[in-house]
């Protein structure tokens, strides 16, 4: 889907603390459940940090077709504390830890993933961060080099009993 047939469809804005459930309820369609974010955690992390989530929002539905999420940190390497510990955030760290990047099914292969991230990196730039730091499995990781992330291979997270790799993206 083309940039512009992209923000006909969507508008991009911070999650609303009532959008918490919603979130959740992608999470849970998007991940399997050894892996998603309960809806009490997304709640924690919706209420600590709205600032780092990114939403698409269908204008027709007015629902969230899409969203990203993370925390900012001073570390600069991804422990599994990052995705049950919403604590952790601490607004004046330099990197980011990106916890999902969440598509509903009928919504995927159009663009939307790309532009989520796209729009997330330019604004973090904007906001002085310097390294956006997430994990996937292997399966992601030429999806994420698209994207502009290097792989640094295994990470140290093992969330949800899955061998994860570390993908990293420097922003200045």
């Amino acid at each position: 889907m083309e940039k512009d047939i992209i923000n006909e469809k969507f508008l991009f804005r911070n999650i609303r603390r009532d959008e918490a459930g919603q979130a959740a309820e992608i999470e849970r369609i998007c991940f399997p459940p050894n892996e998603a974010c309960s809806s009490e955690m997304m709640l924690k992390r919706v209420v600590k940090a709205p600032e780092f989530f990114l939403t698409a929002v269908d204008k027709k539905t007015n629902k969230i077709a899409g969203f990203l999420n993370g925390l900012a940190t001073g570390e600069s390497s991804f422990r599994d504390e990052f995705f049950s510990d919403a604590d952790l955030h601490n607004p004046e760290g330099s990197n980011i830890m990106l916890l999902g990047l969440d598509v509903l099914p009928e919504y995927r292969g159009q663009g939307l993933a790309r532009e989520l991230m796209r729009r997330y990196l330019c604004t973090q730039r904007g906001n002085n961060k310097h390294l956006v730091l997430l994990t996937c499995l292997p399966s992601k990781i030429r999806m994420y080099e698209k994207m502009g992330f290097t792989d640094r291979g295994i990470a140290d997270s093992s969330w949800g009993g899955e061998q994860w790799h570390e993908m990293i993206y420097v922003l200045n």
